[in-house]
């Protein structure tokens, strides 16, 4: 059997890898298609309407149930993750929940300490091991028909943006010709660069955050807090934090902790489309006082 302690790279799945270095390799084409500014301003715009949600979405709601919405805003979060080309939402909540409950430790599918950066970075995305979602693990979200029909449909929403970015650039083409932009244009910045950022962006947070940055808490895990890495992914950063109370929506404890994807969430809770956000409780905030005075002394 598989020992995900010892992972054999030899374990890849050539169909992922195929398309997973090809969107990388089409990011080559910005030098024949060229650059506009509408173009690059549509890349930005989805690399962060997707991180939100991968974050606010994928991670928050799906992965944490730290927060709750209706059963259609579920849908549109759902479908607005896919199209980040990372599986479906009980595909990428099911294996984040595994390492939780493993986080660090020889089980743990994606540790950088026990199995090197490449690995916990994207060698374990492209292995055949983890192809399948954790149902077992998931099973709060398999009495949605539709979300259920998502995972299985789930390369469906990144081919459709694909499409729309490119018809967005013919239509700008046609009608605005001063934007300086081309469906071929459109479809390499708005969909493949702005995806290949959007992959490495999520995947900072399985590397990266448990190998830089600061610990406030004792956690059994070298989970770490990082203010850059919480600016790339909109929060996703405060991964000490996460990790010492992951069933808080805000990730960011305190107000100096910058969390976009917590600030989106507050804006969408005063409209009424999510509600009951679940903050740290105080006991958490009196535990990283004592270690702080602790450090201190």
């Amino acid at each position: 059997m598989y020992d995900v302690a010892q992972p054999d790279t030899k374990l890849v799945n050539v169909l992922k890898q195929f398309v997973f270095f090809g969107i990388h390799l089409a990011c080559f084409a910005v030098i024949w298609v060229g650059f506009s500014w509408i173009a690059f301003a549509v890349a930005v715009a989805l690399y962060f309407v997707r991180m939100f949600a991968i974050t606010g979405g994928y991670h928050r709601y799906f992965s944490h149930r730290s927060y709750k919405t209706s059963r259609a805003f579920q849908l549109i979060l759902g479908i607005l993750g896919a199209t980040s080309a990372q599986k479906g939402p009980l595909w990428w909540a099911s294996h984040h929940r595994h390492h939780h409950q493993y986080s660090d430790k020889p089980e743990d599918i994606h540790s950088a300490h026990m199995n090197g950066i490449w690995w916990s970075h994207v060698g374990w995305v492209l292995s055949t091991r983890f192809l399948e979602a954790r149902l077992e693990l998931i099973k709060d979200f398999l009495k949605f028909p539709e979300i259920v029909l998502l995972e299985k449909y789930n390369l469906v929403p990144p081919v459709v943006l694909a499409v729309l970015c490119y018809c967005f650039g013919v239509f700008c083409s046609s009608y605005f010709p001063s934007l300086g932009t081309s469906g071929s244009q459109m479809l390499v910045w708005g969909f493949f660069v702005s995806t290949t950022f959007l992959y490495h962006g999520t995947f900072l947070v399985n590397s990266f955050t448990h190998l830089v940055g600061k610990k406030r808490f004792k956690t059994d895990d070298e989970s770490r807090n990082s203010l850059v890495i919480a600016l790339i992914t909109m929060g996703e950063g405060w991964h000490n934090n996460h990790h010492r109370y992951p069933g808080s929506e805000k990730q960011g404890f305190y107000w100096w902790e910058i969390d976009m994807s917590h600030y989106v969430l507050t804006a969408l809770s005063w409209l009424g489309i999510v509600w009951d956000l679940r903050v740290p409780p105080e006991r958490i905030y009196s535990e990283a006082e004592e270690n702080r005075l602790r450090k201190a002394a």
